[in-house]
């Protein structure tokens, strides 16, 4: 039997996104904290501050249906969480659960391979219950990002989900569509190293970055950022930084195998926190 990836989440701190403090020991949020699903792993964290306090969303996978769910947890501090069990299921598997806040409301769009489409969930009660809005594309992709800039909504979405190694990139005036592919997409084709999402984009003092996982090597093995210089309805252009690896297998621990996702965000009183995912192999 091969082995099998455990994956857990962690939150950073740090003076900068690109200058945060390494994983803890210990994972912040494990498997063992959603008993009522039996969960396999989390991973793919997504963070939002509001109400004055951190929401997470993760892919949880169920041990019982063997697909994988969107589970949440809180914290006040960033640094102790609380489950609160899943929150969003499918009778296929769901990850990857990008959330924004757009137009008053709060939106999903988490992976959706099994529905062959990039679907769109809004908050009907935030947090616990979500309602499927409507496809934003019949495309069979992966880790679909989105992210505003420029007056317009961008999307990177893996679009060989199996090969993770084509990247293609969408855009919209509205986040409920129409959504139109850019005329430069695929912006990466064949590269394993650099095409598939590993987080939503953010801007970072004035400058716009992406980030990718790098399975080169393994899936999942780390994450690398690039820098969008140029990103309008007609052209794209991006470079790797310097920083680049950010993240990656630590050679022991829950990290030991990998790292595949980055959420970094502001604090209000200076510096920076994240979310983080590992694995080691069992």
């Amino acid at each position: 039997m091969s082995a099998r990836p455990i994956w857990s989440i962690d939150v950073i701190r740090g003076e900068a996104p690109f200058a945060l403090s390494p994983p803890s020991r210990q994972p912040a949020i494990s498997a063992a904290m959603f008993p009522e699903v039996d969960a396999r792993f989390v991973a793919d964290p997504f963070m939002l501050w509001t109400a004055g306090r951190w929401h997470l969303f993760m892919e949880v996978l169920s041990g019982a249906t063997g697909r994988g769910e969107i589970g949440y947890a809180t914290s006040a501090d960033g640094a102790s969480w609380t489950a609160h069990g899943t929150v969003l299921r499918e009778p296929f598997h769901l990850s990857y659960p990008s959330v924004v806040q757009w137009d008053g409301q709060v939106w999903m769009i988490p992976e959706t391979l099994g529905a062959r489409a990039i679907r769109l969930y809004r908050a009907e009660r935030f947090p616990d219950r979500w309602a499927f809005a409507h496809d934003l594309l019949p495309l069979y992709g992966a880790d679909p990002s989105v992210f505003h800039h420029g007056n317009r909504w961008w999307m990177f979405v893996c679009t060989t989900p199996h090969a993770h190694d084509t990247l293609a990139l969408y855009s919209a005036d509205d986040l409920r569509g129409p959504w139109s592919e850019h005329p430069l997409s695929p912006i990466v084709t064949g590269d394993r190293r650099i095409a598939r999402p590993a987080g939503q984009p953010r801007n970072i003092g004035g400058r716009l970055y992406r980030f990718a996982q790098d399975c080169a090597e393994c899936y999942g093995r780390q994450v690398r950022a690039f820098e969008i210089l140029e990103l309008t309805p007609e052209s794209y252009r991006e470079r790797e930084i310097e920083e680049s690896p950010i993240f990656g297998a630590s050679g022991n621990g829950w990290n030991r195998d990998g790292m595949h996702h980055f959420d970094p965000h502001p604090l209000p009183g200076g510096g920076w926190i994240a979310s983080v995912d590992g694995h080691a192999l069992s």
